[in-house]
């Protein structure tokens, strides 16, 4: 796949949503509001372990009866800010729908690289197929995350799952939302001196540059409003992928939802990025 290559005030421009969306302080709010409020109404249990590293740990919310299925879900955050307490709020609906959600928590670059946040998602994901039945969790298993976190969740629809010990893919759908697909880009990107990504890590961490491993159905969605640099990796990876290109005809773009209204879509039962995550099920 041919690169695009920016400029650097033209990579700043397409990157940094926090300088496109200057507001954005009051999102991060809303999300902790909505996060404290799902807390306290789905009692959750806190910081279950899935792997050694510091920060692998995750929240499970359980519907009342048999699950009928388990959503693991990647918080944002550019794999350097945020945590998996600040996106609580993406489980009501889903429990509300009979879901099981484990909202996953992840070490942080410039502690560790984009390709062991991979590796701790791989072992999250692990976790769900192998623990998360005698914590009460059922498949079919989702994975899905917003902005890094669709990322991450894309890439383990590229991920050797026979070489995790599984005769195939457990994954029967996923959701990347407002992801990054081809990180190129991001070496010249100011983020990057968290990063560290040179052009060959880059492109080898990029689910574009992979072929998928899963033949469930992956739901693309970005917000209309965010930069023309993220409507365009959404449609990278719609191309990248046609035998996932399910279950829309299309990548989902919400109308008038930028980079951080998309991420609270998941808190309203009657979105269409709820809706079409629940059709995965």
């Amino acid at each position: 796949m041919k690169e695009v290559v920016l400029t650097a005030e033209e990579t700043e421009r397409g990157y940094n949503n926090r300088a496109a969306v200057p507001e954005h302080p009051q999102h991060f709010v809303q999300y902790a509001l909505l996060s404290e409020a799902a807390r306290n109404r789905y009692a959750p249990t806190l910081n279950l372990r899935y792997g050694p590293n510091p920060q692998e740990s995750l929240d499970l919310f359980l519907p009342s009866g048999t699950p009928r299925g388990t959503y693991v879900y990647i918080h944002g955050g550019y794999w350097r800010a945020l945590s998996k307490g600040d996106y609580s709020f993406v489980a009501g609906p889903m429990v509300d729908a009979g879901i099981a959600v484990a909202v996953i928590e992840y070490d942080l670059c410039p502690s560790v690289s984009i390709a062991t946040i991979v590796d701790e998602c791989r072992r999250a994901v692990m976790w769900a197929v192998r623990e998360g039945p005698r914590h009460g969790t059922a498949g079919p298993l989702v994975v899905g995350g917003s902005s890094a976190g669709g990322h991450l969740a894309a890439m383990m629809f590229a991920t050797d799952w026979q070489a995790h010990g599984l005769d195939r893919s457990p994954l029967a759908g996923g959701v990347t939302v407002s992801g990054v697909h081809d990180l190129r880009p991001l070496v010249r990107f100011s983020f990057n001196v968290d990063l560290r990504l040179d052009a060959a890590e880059a492109w080898r961490q990029s689910p574009v540059a992979r072929a998928s491993t899963t033949p469930a159905p992956l739901l693309i969605v970005c917000g209309a409003d965010e930069t023309a640099e993220f409507i365009r990796q959404s449609q990278l990876m719609w191309e990248a992928w046609p035998d996932n290109r399910r279950p829309l005809d299309g990548p989902l773009f919400v109308a008038g939802a930028n980079h951080f209204t998309i991420q609270l879509e998941h808190a309203r039962a009657d979105s269409e990025l709820t809706l079409a995550t629940l059709s995965l099920f």
